[in-house]
């Protein structure tokens, strides 16, 4: 016999021998188990896909109608031209194009010396009136006086005249002549104290009735003090201020040596600059009527906008307008003609947000995209 332990092996011999030698009960069962997996796999994905979808539309069609989404928003700040009611010639311009200002800063100056003379002008009619005023009430004190001096000549005149008729019987003790020369000067002096007693009727009226008045509530110095303080407006407005604190724009349509005419200047730009609020601003969203279901005031809204990419702000609806933009259109549309076509309408909404310092300047007229959360949530009862 031959010992084939001592023979040297052939490497690929080697290799297959264990393989050919394997005996068949032990690979069978590695065999059949493959196609049993595969099964097994594929009900699993095809159940656990199917619970997925059901899932997914659950929660959709739960969560549907909750977030409402519009592009079309714009972001708005308190705007205005800034003018003045007093015309005149621009003497000095103390802001410049793009300046931020706060409020009760100086934007402009007119020349001031016409008002400051219409003041004064003003001033010293009031301080003549309180005098005329003051001389009423001495002049009607003397009125009075004169009214008792009259009044004393009358009955002096009537102790006379009281005489004269009881001496006119007996013609050697007074003559016809002194009678009615007595007669006549009585009815005279009587005429004087009427006149007189009218006069001081008449200065009593012009008085208010009182003699003892206040002279600072006389209608008089109140008119007279009324043109003093329309020449002090007029003179205050000479220099224009901001209202409120923003971004001044438009200076360059405003220099030196204007003559500001203040019925035109707010209409045409010239005598008026532009102030943009950086301390107040909004987005106006214009929403679609069929979005408003459920969205009411107090919403969260999330704000980007389009010259910020990655960045997000922080809101919430502060009012819904009353009515849709067309209705404050100038040709509003004609729906009573035959040929209407309708159109889904717009309601803006007004949505305020939370800046924080470090957030870039949201300046008014740019584009940003709202997504409001109406917390609103479907339950089953909608469904049966």
């Amino acid at each position: 016999m031959l010992d084939r332990t001592k023979e040297p092996l052939d490497p690929g011999i080697a290799e297959e021998k264990p393989a050919l030698a394997m005996p068949p009960a032990v690979v069978a069962p590695a065999v059949q188990s493959k196609p049993a997996r595969k099964r097994r796999l594929r009900l699993v994905l095809m159940l656990g896909g199917i619970a997925v979808v059901a899932l997914g539309s659950g929660y959709f069609w739960f969560t549907g109608g909750r977030y409402v989404s519009t592009d079309d928003a714009y972001v708005r700040a308190a705007k205005l031209m800034v003018s003045t009611d007093v015309s005149g010639i621009v003497s000095d311009v103390d802001v410049k194009e793009g300046q931020t200002v706060k409020a009760g800063d100086v934007l402009f100056r007119i020349d001031p010396r016409q008002y400051q003379i219409a003041l004064d002008n003003a001033k010293a009619s009031l301080a003549e009136t309180a005098m005329n005023l003051e001389a009423a009430k001495v002049d009607y004190q003397r009125m009075l006086s004169d009214i008792a001096s009259q009044q004393a000549t009358v009955e002096n005149d009537q102790a006379t005249f009281a005489r004269y008729s009881a001496l006119v019987k007996d013609s050697a003790a007074l003559s016809r002549a002194q009678y009615d020369q007595g007669r006549f000067t009585l009815e005279a002096d009587q005429r004087k104290l009427d006149s007189l007693k009218q006069q001081a009727q008449v200065a009593l009226a012009k008085l208010g009735g009182k003699p003892d008045f206040a002279v600072e509530t006389h209608p008089q110095y109140l008119q007279a003090k009324a043109a003093v303080d329309e020449a002090q407006r007029q003179y205050d407005h000479a220099v224009v201020r901001a209202p409120f604190g923003g971004v001044v724009t438009e200076v360059d349509s405003l220099q030196p040596g204007l003559y500001l005419v203040a019925a035109t200047a707010a209409l045409t730009n010239q005598g008026a600059v532009g102030l943009v609020s950086n301390e107040k601003t909004w987005i106006d969203a214009n929403l679609k009527e069929t979005d408003l279901t459920y969205v009411k005031p107090g919403d969260e809204v999330d704000v980007t906008v389009d010259a910020y990419p990655g960045r997000s702000w922080k809101g919430k609806v502060e009012s819904i307008a009353p009515a849709s933009g067309s209705e404050f259109s100038i040709l509003p549309a004609q729906n009573a003609s035959g040929n209407w076509v309708k159109v889904v309408q717009r309601v803006p909404v007004r949505v305020v947000v939370e800046s924080k310092a470090d957030d870039p300047p949201l300046r008014s007229g740019m584009s940003v995209v709202v997504d409001i959360d109406t917390g609103h949530s479907r339950k089953l009862s909608e469904i049966f």
